[in-house]
């Protein structure tokens, strides 16, 4: 069922909200950092202690971040001008005997200065356990939170959300694009959604229909996508996260198709997964799924791999089903049945940018499975510009003619073992202390060469000086020298010259 939230129902619903200061900083001044922080790991009791005797604000907050009934007179009085009727008739609120309870959920979401709404369906928690239905409209989970870091906030012109879900990847969007469009499959998905942006005054243009092709014809500066990517059989068990397609085709399908909706250096950013198979490299396997011929810079990045168990079992729990029920115990024999009849050893999971190109494209896979913290979207750009100077230089006479310099963020760590003459190196390793935590070892005539990295001298002399000090032959330290060197400035640990103090 499509719930009907009209315009004048949503803008009565935001004048109440703004009236109670139901918004991020509202909410937290409210609960103080310890209970909005329980609240987070999913323990409400403090919560519920700090909205006693809140007023209107405490109201919200315990129908809507709780999931507490209220009577009707307490909950009439918090939605001010839209009336408890209409908020019924919208499906905002439901009736639980002669109590109120929400009937979706609409919480305050914020990232730095600004704060926003969304509008969403309730998770199983919030249902009283059950499971989710087909049709569920997921909030601001991990996924798209990991979305939402991952992508560049350059500003741009035109910005296409693919399968929009609640609408959180398009309000991020509303900061640095100038048009907005967005598409979805589902018409529950695209009711909330515009509800959404009606409630923060985004402007949006929204289209149904499957993958692209409410696009088809288009195209944009900036596309991101947070698709259907669950592994698994051909079925679409719940629209969210199911595709109705075979294995990782989903993902293989955006990543085919997104390029031809670009702008000539236009971005396409997405979440994806892809299985592992014995015998078979994952890096094979994605780089296969760029269309052939396109001009297209791909950037793979890997950051975890799960076990057909743990995926299974992860995913079931994600929509509410009790793993021991009748139904559990068949979705999962169901599940596991079919990956091992497709030889399924491994789920990966990562990131994945994309940019169309005049010319050959360069495609990078990668692990990065460790922990950092800073965002990949940032990185993303910074990674791009690296690709163009490197292609800029993709000679080696070129590349030795380049003056450059050892990032500010990358740091020498050396391992050493007692030895007859006192401590003897075993590691250099080199750290970038910032964006993915690159890591790199290098031999003592690399550390040696990163030293004379001031941008006073090209990198040939450099390395004419080294061989001499040290008695190597010229050519053959070069050769062993360049695809290292290129490596670190892919990563940003050795930038141009001209770039020093710039922000990579």
């Amino acid at each position: 069922m499509i719930p009907d939230l009209s315009a004048d129902r949503i803008d009565r619903l935001r004048d109440a909200f703004r009236a109670a200061s139901y918004d991020a900083d509202g909410v937290l001044d409210l609960l103080g950092h310890s209970a909005h922080a329980a609240l987070g790991r999913g323990e409400p009791v403090p919560a519920l202690r700090a909205t006693e005797g809140a007023g209107t604000l405490g109201t919200l907050v315990r129908l809507f971040l709780l999931g507490q009934a209220e009577t009707r007179d307490d909950a009439g009085a918090a939605l001010g001008s839209l009336s408890v009727d209409d908020a019924l008739a919208a499906g905002i609120l439901t009736a639980d005997g002669e109590l109120l309870r929400a009937g979706l959920d609409i919480r305050p979401y914020g990232e730095g200065e600004h704060s926003w709404w969304v509008v969403s369906d309730l998770d199983s928690d919030l249902r009283g356990g059950r499971p989710v239905d087909p049709d569920h409209v997921l909030g601001v989970g991990h996924a798209s939170l990991s979305l939402v870091r991952a992508t560049t906030r350059r500003q741009v012109g035109s910005v296409l959300d693919l399968g929009t879900g609640c609408g959180v990847q398009a309000l991020h969007a509303s900061t640095h694009a100038r048009s907005i469009t967005v598409t979805d499959v589902s018409k529950r998905a695209l009711a909330l959604a515009e509800a959404t942006f009606r409630l923060n005054g985004v402007d949006a243009e929204i289209g149904e229909g499957e993958w692209f092709e409410p696009a088809r014809g288009r195209k944009f500066d900036l596309v991101v996508c947070n698709p259907p990517f669950v592994v698994g059989p051909p079925r679409t068990d719940f629209t969210y996260r199911d595709s109705g397609l075979a294995g990782d085709d989903a993902s293989a399908l955006v990543v085919r198709q997104l390029p031809s909706f670009l702008n000539e250096g236009g971005t396409g950013q997405l979440l994806a997964s892809w299985v592992h198979r014995e015998g078979e490299d994952w890096e094979d396997r994605v780089a296969s799924w760029l269309p052939p011929g396109a001009g297209v810079d791909a950037w793979f990045v890997q950051r975890d791999v799960a076990d057909p168990d743990l995926y299974v079992g992860t995913w079931l729990r994600d929509a509410g089903y009790d793993l021991r029920s009748e139904q559990g115990l068949r979705k999962a024999a169901e599940w596991l049945d079919w990956f091992e009849a497709n030889d399924v050893i491994g789920i990966g999971f990562g990131f994945i940018t994309l940019r169309r190109t005049d010319g050959p494209g360069e495609v990078v896979c990668e692990d990065l499975r460790h922990a950092f913290d800073d965002p990949l979207g940032p990185e993303s750009d910074a990674w791009l510009r690296r690709v163009d100077w490197l292609r800029d230089h993709d000679s080696d006479d070129d590349l030795l003619a380049a003056r450059l310099v050892t990032a500010d963020s990358t740091v020498l760590e050396q391992v050493s073992q007692p030895g007859d003459e006192g401590w003897e190196p075993m590691v250099h390793r080199l750290h970038r202390t910032d964006g993915p935590g690159w890591q790199h070892e290098i031999d003592e005539l690399g550390v040696r060469l990163l030293a004379g990295f001031r941008g006073a001298l090209p990198l040939e002399e450099l390395l004419e000086l080294l061989a001499m000090g040290y008695g190597e032959d010229a050519e053959e330290l070069t050769s062993a020298a360049i695809p290292m060197v290129r490596e670190l400035i892919r990563h940003g640990m050795v930038v141009p010259a001209e770039w020093r103090g710039v922000d990579q």
